[in-house]
């Protein structure tokens, strides 16, 4: 299997602007490609024919897919992107940039026994960045953190995630220790890959009734139907089915499971519309379809 992961983040009108703030801030950034809304399904997605739908962009190591989806849904501090820093230059920069706006300090940049330099923000768009100071070049990864209704299943989490991922590979997991006693088996840290692609789990030390929602999705983009029907099946064992490739996981959090091919079917204006009418019935994706459409 050759599926890649992207992190979707959803925004309501502000894709295109936020994905130009995000590459301005990292560096070694780009936009990749942007695709449009279609008259097809628009009493669904009540969004105007030629309006942004999706904008493709990369920072540093980590891909990303910014969706103009509309105001249903809003970024918690379940889902973030933990960045190391190797410079105390570039993460005081960073910090900066991040603070612009009508942001929100969660744990301000400071020195912490864990960290000599350590920072969490959420930025003017709500999405939830960690900074970390460290000796390595920078690199971006997603982080989740298991609260509300789903804390302590972090390692349960993992161990599924890993399962279902080829290629996967469980780092480093720390566990929180006897001076917590309620978070016996819990965890404090942990680092492992999903088909080369790093991740991060913790459980929350202070439970604050924090859960994942769909503003932030894991796509993962595959080459062959059998792939697809693989993940699917996989990733709804115990979950939620949803629309258009779209699916929660028996963890609440949410994965989009779709084709690789659907972002270039996508760029041609009058394909794209075939394309969009064919899929929106769907919940799974049907990759023979879809090109015929």
């Amino acid at each position: 299997m050759s599926s890649k992961i992207y992190t979707c983040l959803w925004f309501d009108t502000q894709a295109e602007e936020a994905a130009r703030f995000y590459t301005s801030v990292f560096n070694g950034s780009k936009i990749e490609n942007l695709n449009y809304y279609t008259k097809a399904g628009q009493e669904i997605h009540q969004k105007e024919p030629g309006s942004v739908l999706t904008v493709s962009f990369q920072l540093s190591n980590l891909k990303f897919v910014a969706l103009n989806g509309g105001p249903q849904f809003k970024f918690t501090q379940a889902n973030s992107i933990f960045v190391n820093l190797e410079t105390e230059s570039e993460i005081d920069r960073i910090w900066m940039r991040l603070s612009e706006g009508n942001s929100n300090v969660l744990m301000k940049l400071d020195n912490y026994h864990w960290s000599e330099k350590y920072g969490w923000i959420q930025d003017k768009y709500g999405l939830s960045w960690q900074l970390n100071l460290t000796s390595t070049p920078q690199k971006l990864t997603p982080f989740l953190m298991f609260d509300g209704k789903q804390l302590g299943k972090g390692k349960e989490a993992i161990d599924f995630y890993t399962y279902i991922f080829p290629n996967s590979e469980i780092e480093n997991i720390v566990f929180y220790g006897p001076e917590n006693p309620g978070a016996k088996g819990m965890i404090v840290h942990s680092a492992f890959s999903l088909s080369g692609e790093q991740f991060m789990v913790m459980d929350s030390g202070f439970p604050k009734n924090i859960n994942f929602n769909e503003a932030v999705s894991y796509m993962v983009y595959c080459d062959t139907q059998q792939e697809i029907d693989y993940f699917w099946e996989k990733l709804t064992d115990g979950g939620q089915e949803s629309q258009c490739g779209w699916l929660k996981d028996k963890f609440g959090v949410s994965w989009q499971v779709a084709p690789a091919i659907l972002p270039e079917l996508l760029r041609n204006p009058e394909q794209a519309n075939r394309v969009i009418e064919a899929f929106m019935p769907m919940k799974k994706f049907d990759i023979e379809k879809i090109i015929n459409a």
